[in-house]
């Protein structure tokens, strides 16, 4: 049977992974996962796609990191660290592609910060106070579903055998070109909240629902990809993959697809080790 290999939670939409050895799951996807947020002045998410620096801002919760007392602490070299408690204010329109939602503002010094962090005068940090408002993606998801501040769904599993194919592909294609192929790329590329040690590449096309620590996961549709997955997170330089071979093999409906989204049907917690029970269509 499968194992959770890999778990992790983005506090910060956009900031750096914060990989856990277990976390809480709510019907919303992971406790504390995306739900705070950047924005600029006339609340439109700002992310990694546009500030590649946000990779490199540091969010923490208690459930990333034992030590932080706050709901949220911040760090960024050359930066003092931030603590923060949740916002208490009015919530106010955002707009995250094309939902218009509504968050919590942060407080004068938190948005002073994110602004030093990114270089940029015009960003403010938001807070999602109640994720139940977001409703999901009709002809996916189900009455009652909902989340945060995720692009689309709760949470997101890849898994090791489909990167692996994935890497084959990109260094076939290298060399097909002429060109010295790169080192493999790392999950971390794509995000996952959860990482699954799958024997079959691509097997989760067929999958159905995923029940992990006692928590079944419904799973709502593939991942479309966008060109953030061509940030190298570390250097933050760009490159042409792995789109341009997700292209080649994984193109479907003008999407290049990696990994699916799931929905928790309830709550629990799931912890790297645990067994993946898988149901197929």
């Amino acid at each position: 049977m499968p194992k959770l290999l890999g778990l992790n939670v983005h506090p910060l939409k956009s900031g750096a992974i914060r990989p856990v050895r277990s976390i809480g799951v709510l019907p919303g996807g992971l406790r504390g996962d995306r739900t705070w947020m950047v924005v600029d002045g006339a609340g439109r998410l700002v992310s990694a796609r546009d500030v590649h620096g946000l990779f490199h801002v540091v969010a923490d919760t208690p459930d990333t990191d034992a030590a932080v007392t706050s709901a949220l602490r911040l760090r960024k070299p050359g930066l003092p660290d931030l603590h923060l408690d949740e916002p208490a204010g009015e919530p106010e329109p955002v707009r995250l592609f094309s939902l218009d939602l509504l968050a919590v503002p942060a407080r004068a010094d938190a948005d002073a910060w994110i602004r030093a962090a990114l270089d940029r005068d015009d960003v403010r940090l938001v807070w999602c106070d109640d994720p139940t408002r977001r409703t999901l993606q009709p002809g996916f998801s189900q009455p009652g579903d909902h989340a945060a501040f995720p692009d689309s769904f709760p949470v997101t599993v890849a898994s090791t055998a489909s990167l692996r194919q994935l890497n084959d592909w990109i260094a076939e294609h290298a060399l097909e070109l002429g060109e010295e192929p790169a080192a493999p790329l790392p999950m971390e590329r794509f995000r996952p909240n959860l990482v699954v040690d799958a024997d079959e590449p691509f097997a989760e096309d067929r999958w159905e629902a995923l029940t992990i620590g006692g928590v079944r996961f419904r799973v709502g549709k593939p991942v479309g990809r966008c060109a953030m997955t061509t940030i190298d997170p570390a250097s933050l330089t760009t490159a042409k993959e792995p789109i341009r071979t997700l292209a080649r093999h994984r193109r479907w409906d003008g999407k290049t697809l990696f990994a699916v989204h799931l929905v928790p049907e309830g709550s629990g917690i799931v912890s790297v080790g645990d067994e993946v029970e898988v149901e197929v269509s």
